[in-house]
């Protein structure tokens, strides 16, 4: 299938797609007129891919899970490695959110200093 038919079967864009590849995530073939052709197998790997990137996973992390992408990837048992990474990006984003909210109570704290109101 050519890449416009993937990335409508699989509920993306064409730019995502030559991102995955790019990332080593996906590849084609070149038809004899340079397009790319995918196999139907494609479909379900950029499913996964888009699950778990959805969960909030990076490129890099979806690498760890490249031998389960062309399958249920959530089927099967985790693996130590698959734990490490999602456990790692859970804290990375842990982080990010207090911080976030620290912020958020900053300025909210300022915005009451400033207008005298309980609540903004």
């Amino acid at each position: 299938m050519r890449i416009g038919e993937l990335a409508r079967a699989a509920g993306t864009t064409v730019r995502a797609l030559r991102h995955y590849e790019e990332a080593g995530l996906i590849s084609s073939e070149r038809a004899h007129n340079g397009y790319r052709v995918y196999d139907e197998g494609a479909v379900v790997r950029v499913r996964n891919i888009r699950r778990l990137l959805a969960v909030g996973l990076t490129l890099d992390d979806v690498r760890v899970f490249l031998p389960c992408l062309d399958g249920d990837v959530t089927a099967g048992p985790p693996s130590d490695k698959g734990l490490r990474v999602a456990r790692e990006r859970l804290a990375v984003l842990e982080e990010r959110i207090a911080a976030q909210t620290e912020v958020r109570d900053r300025l909210a704290a300022a915005l009451r200093e400033r207008t005298g109101l309980m609540r903004v």
